[in-house]
């Protein structure tokens, strides 16, 4: 099998911030289950940069545009690494392998006859780079920025969107699993049937951006050029290579609401017209919001992912983004829960847990674990996991997962508290008994750490480490008594050490 996953490139009009680190561990989660499924993946991500923002504010500050984001894009590659996602191409639309994919794609829809040329006479929102109706506005501002959008009038191509109002309706009939969560799909179909205008491909009177390839005078509308980087980035991303063929049949996109029309409208329309396949599938994902506000520049409440790596590692981020809100949702997050979850899950649950049975282990055994009587509570719920984790990712439901996950962490702990190896290590005659506990703790949690490895990248192999096994994290390890007879285990420090201050990345 194969999986192909992009996320959204991010527009570099500032620094990333945690919203922006939510999608990326997200996708690259995602991306390691299926690596651990064997099947054979690739993870785009990258940076949006022909917007007319990026050209006005280089022009205030007196640089040339494609100088400016080269500066500022260094801030956007080091957002991956801090939060430990491994993609396989990092695209930038001012690439010169994207520019030509979009002149030949915008081509073959000019030759199909889905390009005409009229005048734009209305709103535009610099902001976002998107044309408003007077309908999309809040007291006559863009919802979304809070500013008012200037009114433009220019001669534009413009794609006969409406033309494609039937075979969108037709695509999404034929597969209802098309856009998720559910209620997502049911939106945008909504918004489709409501009816299609047709909207402008390309921007008049602005230097920098693709050229039209049939008018070079014109350049092309920053939000078409930024679909197209999904099948453009395959096209070049390895020297001397084509992986449209290979990858694109399996092509998956990871976005945030506030894009969907463009994603699941627009783009597959424009698929179609190009005579390209449409994606396998589209998630849309909620906002991460800080105390009820959705994070943004203009609200003043952005949180730099970099002050949170700092002081909780990355592990505990990615643990914390995916677990306080239902993925797939908006929901309520805050840096008070952050330290919570840290010292509650991570640290008492998880962490304790490693401890205390490498502790033990080492104690009451010089640190040799070896299989003893079978568990069949135990290995009913490893299979049941394993099992569940699958059908949680091909649904999306990420938070889901890490809970599935949890519970086996719960009955661990339970398990200590019930069976007492420490009681049982103080009668010679219950010497079996005591093996088999400590075996089926270090079993569950060299389990729990393949299950785990997508979320916590860094953790996972620790545990393993403490436990002295391999760094083997394909899925089927996922099951009971797969632990060797094996020595030298130690009391292993402490996964996730003490934070002092709750607040301390605000």
């Amino acid at each position: 099998m194969r999986y192909y996953l992009t996320t959204p490139i991010y527009y570099v009009n500032s620094s990333p911030h945690i919203g922006h680190a939510y999608t990326t561990i997200a996708a690259d989660a995602l991306v390691r289950h299926h690596k651990q499924r064997g099947d054979e993946t690739f993870f785009l991500t990258g940076t949006d940069e022909n917007a007319s923002k990026v050209y006005r504010v280089a022009e205030e500050r007196g640089l040339d545009p494609k100088a400016y984001v080269d500066e500022i894009v260094e801030q956007w590659k080091e957002l991956p690494k801090l939060v430990d996602a491994e993609y396989d191409f990092f695209i930038r639309t001012s690439d010169e392998g994207h520019h030509r994919v979009v002149q030949e794609f915008l081509q073959r829809i000019y030759d199909n006859g889905d390009i005409y040329q009229d005048v734009y006479s209305g709103l535009y929102c610099v902001q976002c780079e998107e044309f408003k109706s007077e309908a999309d506005l809040v007291d006559g501002l863009c919802a979304e920025h809070g500013v008012a959008p200037e009114r433009i009038e220019e001669t534009n191509w413009f794609f006969r969107l409406s033309a494609y109002q039937e075979k969108l309706l037709e695509l999404y009939d034929q597969r209802p699993d098309f856009v998720l969560p559910r209620f997502r799909y049911n939106e945008a179909r909504s918004f489709i049937a409501g009816g299609l205008e047709d909207f402008s491909v390309s921007r008049a009177g602005q230097p920098w951006g693709i050229p039209i390839p049939w008018d070079p005078d014109q350049v092309t509308y920053v939000w078409v050029d930024a679909l197209i980087n999904y099948l453009s980035a395959l096209s070049y991303a390895r020297e001397g290579e084509d992986l449209r063929e290979k990858f694109w049949p399996h092509a998956h996109h990871l976005l945030g609401k506030d894009i969907l029309r463009f994603h699941c409208v627009y783009w597959p329309a424009l698929l179609l017209s190009a005579g390209f396949e449409v994606p396998q599938q589209l998630f849309v994902h909620g906002w991460l919001l800080l105390d009820d506000r959705k994070i943004s520049k203009s609200l003043g409440n952005v949180v730099d992912p970099l002050d949170l790596v700092d002081v909780y590692g990355s592990d505990a981020v990615r643990f914390w983004a995916l677990r306080s809100v239902s993925f797939g949702q908006d929901g309520n997050a805050s840096l008070d829960g952050l330290h919570e979850r840290y010292e509650r899950e991570l640290g008492n649950d998880l962490g304790n847990l490693v401890s205390r049975t490498t502790a033990m282990i080492a104690r009451y055994r010089d640190g040799r674990i070896a299989p003893g009587e079978p568990n069949d509570e135990l290995k009913a719920l490893l299979d049941g996991l394993r099992v569940k984790l699958v059908d949680r990712f091909d649904a999306w439901d990420l938070t889901g997962a890490l809970e599935d996950a949890w519970e086996v962490v719960r009955w661990l702990n339970r398990h200590v508290e019930a069976t007492a190896p420490w009681q049982l290590a103080k009668d010679d005659t219950r010497a079996a008994e005591l093996d088999a506990v400590l075996y089926d703790l270090g079993d569950g949690l060299r389990a729990l750490a393949v299950a785990l490895s997508p979320f916590v990248p860094r953790t996972a192999p620790q545990i393993l480490a403490a436990l002295r096994q391999p760094v083997d994290v394909r899925l089927d390890r996922i099951s009971y008594g797969l632990t060797p007879a094996s020595d030298g285990i130690e009391a292993a420090a402490p996964l996730f050490p003490r934070v002092d201050q709750p607040t301390a990345a605000a």
